[in-house]
């Protein structure tokens, strides 16, 4: 099976690589259009922030490619958030593949922006990107900005406001589009098992 990482300049793209390696997973980082298209995974890394990520894509001809593929895609953290419709983030038109618009946390007292810690998953929808997911199983985020619950959603998280901040997607799928608003490489065994759940698509 050939997997590669998207070259997105993303800052978590090592620790990505290393969590493939621990399941024996060997991932090829690469901006090569043919070898992005003839991958049987695709995974887009991100962190930071929606415009520069999107610029990127674009500087590198990468943005129609990535809309035009049929394998199971996964975006990572900023990378999920790159698979919306747009950011409010820079209000950054994004890649248009989950039609969902992402939206900034609401600052409020006890709710420090950005989101960072470990939170439980609450699981939405029956799908084989979950398998294996118990109830109280949680992991690690650190995000500004996120999803609205929506068809979309397979799993969600609490911030704890109101609003958008109550609950909001973890976990996407879209056709053959996915993503993970946390870090399942820095989320221990839970994390791990998500990965491994992708592989297996």
């Amino acid at each position: 099976m050939s997997i590669v990482l998207v070259d997105a300049g993303g800052t978590n793209i090592g620790s990505v690589r290393y969590a493939l390696q621990r399941l024996g997973a060997d991932a090829e980082l690469t901006a090569d259009a043919e070898l992005i298209r003839a991958a049987d995974k695709v995974i887009l890394p991100g962190v930071g922030a929606a415009g520069p990520g999107m610029a990127r894509l674009h500087e590198l001809g990468l943005v129609e490619v990535l809309r035009g593929l049929t394998q199971p895609v996964l975006g990572v953290c900023l990378g999920m958030q790159l698979l919306c419709e747009r950011s409010e983030e820079g209000q950054t038109a994004c890649l248009g593949l989950v039609l969902a618009s992402v939206r900034r946390f609401t600052e409020a007292p006890g709710l420090r922006v950005p989101h960072m810690g470990w939170n439980r998953l609450t699981r939405r929808s029956q799908h084989p990107l979950l398998s294996g997911l118990g109830e109280r199983d949680q992991v690690y985020f650190v995000h500004s900005y996120a999803v609205p619950v929506g068809d979309y959603s397979l799993a969600t998280s609490d911030f704890g406001g109101a609003g958008l901040d109550a609950e909001f997607s973890a976990v996407i799928a879209h056709r053959n589009f996915h993503g993970m608003q946390f870090h399942p490489e820095r989320s221990a065994a839970v994390g791990a098992r998500l990965l491994q759940n992708f592989l297996n698509l």
